[in-house]
């Protein structure tokens, strides 16, 4: 796990260079094992390395191919690599690490090489004869890549604050990202926060040359469905899942250095450890944070899980006190502004103190299994989709009577939903992963609303797709917008602030082909992620299984008003002045939020405190 940055098109290789080595330093906290930097007068690439397989010198970056005409930086892990290794004859390889395969694989298979790629991935490799760049992102876009544009020059990185660093970007806040960022707490692929930076979307290269710049699409996630479950029974498709699952798990156990996994004793962090313990002689090192608070607290179900599987288990007590104490740390550890992020900071720093430099997450479970409530709700909708059939006026009647009944957000969540043209999951879920309604929004900023980017992904992804099963539909729709722009860009960036590796073995691109192939009516959850649960056969205990779901969850509505008050008002104060916001709004929304106005949750004020603190942090102009 790395970071990579990279400039193309600046043709004086000493300010290339040093331009570089900026980025490169403004990413340090992802690569604290080595760096480098190669330029000549086309092209200059830098790279932070953290050794995770083969810690020798030898896995130095940037590394060139064997005739030296391939220049690569890699961010990430090939879990194929030594699968891929050997179908490609004839390559005199130097070393034992992925990346030097992923050279000899473009070597062979040109821009096609990502076809064969398993693994999370983002690399660039520089074409000295050809002059060309090639910049690739995984499947499922655990590795990120952002990019911009100056004229002839062209700039990546693993971080936008290595794209600020270097001084070329003006740093603009994208007024037009500003509605999408209220309304689900952060900004959609391929928009950021920053005016002209975009984020290389997931399944996606890039090819850029003195004549073109082309952005192609290698795979997506309707696309790319297997049809290998067509024609079995539960049965035969539980045994499947159970196979690639396991594979999935063993994969990505490949290491040259300490490894453990996330237990929080749910479902799929279970699943996971449940499975390496099967795949490893050694006992499985589990990390899970408790609190003193028992209402709060999953350790018991941990612990039940540690026992069953006889992992080295360590339990990592937690105050409230003590979350607030790393928040500032938290914080700055953000690279793009997300109303979720700390939790992922505070474990993964934790874990990293406890000498592990790689661990496995259960990220990927419910968006693949049908573990969230908008699910069985989408299901719901189906069944009663004769409602939408009913005139608007009925309908619109309905809808605010639910409003009056139940004030707040699911009154008007119920209001929208009514006002829909119909109960198909594109036009429904959209509301669903609403944080703040559309019309608070437009009170909120001075800025026209633009259209909605959840609707707009979800509208793309499933085109065409409607006769595709209701939850695989969700599936798609969880995974190419919540998953990919709040889970694992957090993942990544508070991860890798402590030099943490996190692996996902639920998004194993093998896994989430079949089983968005699979037929509704087996994933249907009649228990939370039943086709999961049945899969695993007794691997998993009752009381995982059967037990209430939970999360982090923290004082937030309290810590607002009392101790990070100050810190609040301050940046509630900053925010109102911004050109962008209706500073009266704003004032207005905080103080009824300290005065227990239950119209206005902690949510609502802890997006805009994060902005701002963002904004100073980058110093971002209006």
């Amino acid at each position: 796990m790395c970071g990579i940055v990279g400039i193309f098109g600046i043709k004086d290789k000493s300010v290339a260079s040093q331009l570089v080595q900026k980025m490169n330093d403004a990413i340090s906290h992802r690569g604290p094992d080595d760096q480098g930097v190669y330029a000549d007068d086309t092209i200059a690439l830098g790279h932070r390395r953290l050794a995770i397989l083969d810690l020798s010198p030898a896995g130095h970056q940037p590394m060139h191919s064997a005739d030296d005409n391939l220049e690569i930086v890699f961010n990430g892990e090939i879990y194929n690599f030594l699968e891929i290794r050997e179908k490609i004859t004839g390559y005199p390889f130097k070393t034992r690490s992925d990346k030097e395969v992923i050279l000899a694989a473009y070597q062979k298979w040109g821009k096609e090489c990502v076809h064969q790629f398993n693994g999370m991935f983002a690399f660039a490799i520089w074409d000295k004869t050809k002059k060309q760049l090639f910049i690739a992102r995984d499947r499922l876009g655990i590795k990120p890549v952002y990019y911009f544009r100056n004229g002839n020059e062209f700039y990546f990185a693993s971080e936008i604050r290595a794209l600020l660093a270097s001084g070329r970007l003006p740093r603009k806040i994208n007024k037009n990202a500003l509605g999408d960022y209220f309304m689900y707490q952060t900004v959609h692929a391929p928009a950021t926060i920053i005016e002209n930076v975009f984020m290389l979307m997931p399944g996606h290269c890039i090819i850029a040359d003195d004549t073109q710049f082309k952005i192609e699409k290698y795979w997506d996630i309707i696309g790319n469905k297997s049809r290998a479950s067509e024609g079995k029974n539960y049965a035969q498709v539980c045994k499947d899942v159970q196979q690639l699952f396991e594979a999935a798990v063993k994969r990505r156990l490949i290491s040259d250095v300490p490894f453990g996994a996330f237990l929080s004793g749910g479902i799929d962090s279970s699943a996971v450890v449940g499975l390496m313990s099967k795949v490893q002689q050694q006992p499985v090192k589990t990390f899970n944070i408790s609190f003193d608070e028992s209402e709060f607290s999953e350790a018991k179900y941990a612990r039940i899980i540690s026992e069953k599987f006889h992992t080295d288990h360590k339990e990592l007590k937690l105050t409230p006190a003590d979350f607030l104490k790393q928040l500032p740390d938290a914080l700055k550890a953000l690279d793009h502004p997300s109303g979720d992020g700390p939790n992922s900071y505070i474990v993964s720093k934790i874990t990293r103190e406890n000498g592990i430099t790689m661990a496995l997450s259960g990220l990927g479970g419910d968006e693949l299994f049908a573990g969230y409530p908008v699910f069985n709700r989408s299901l719901d909708f189906q069944n009663k989709k004769w409602i939408w059939q009913l005139p608007m006026f009925l309908r619109k009647t309905a809808g605010s009577l639910a409003a009056l009944v139940k004030p707040g957000i699911i009154g008007e969540k119920y209001k929208q939903l009514m006002e829909l043209p119909s109960a198909a999951v594109k036009d429904t879920f959209p509301v669903s992963r609403q944080i703040s309604l559309p019309e608070s929004i437009q009170r909120l900023l001075n800025v026209p609303a633009k259209e909605d980017a959840v609707a707009s992904i979800v509208g793309n992804v499933l085109e065409g797709n409607e006769q595709l099963g209701v939850l695989s539909q969700v599936s798609a729709a969880e995974i190419s917008t919540y998953m990919q722009n709040i889970l694992l860009r957090d993942t990544d960036q508070m991860s890798m602030a402590s030099a943490l590796e996190v692996r996902v073995p639920f998004l194993d691109y093998e896994l989430v082909e079949y089983v968005m192939g699979i037929k509704d009516e087996f994933k249907n959850p009649l228990f939370p992620k039943k086709l999961l649960v049945d899969s695993m056969g007794d691997l998993l205990p009752d009381e995982i299984v059967h037990r209430k779901k939970m999360g982090f969850t923290f004082p937030w509505q309290h810590w607002l008003k009392n101790e990070l008050k100050e810190f609040c008002n301050e940046r509630i104060q900053s925010l109102s002045k911004r050109n962008f916001m209706n500073g009266k709004e704003v004032i207005d929304r905080w103080n009824r939020f300290l005065q227990g106005d239950p119209g206005i949750r902690w949510p609502d004020i802890w997006i805009c405190v994060v902005l701002e603190n963002w904004l100073l942090e980058n110093q971002i102009e209006n």
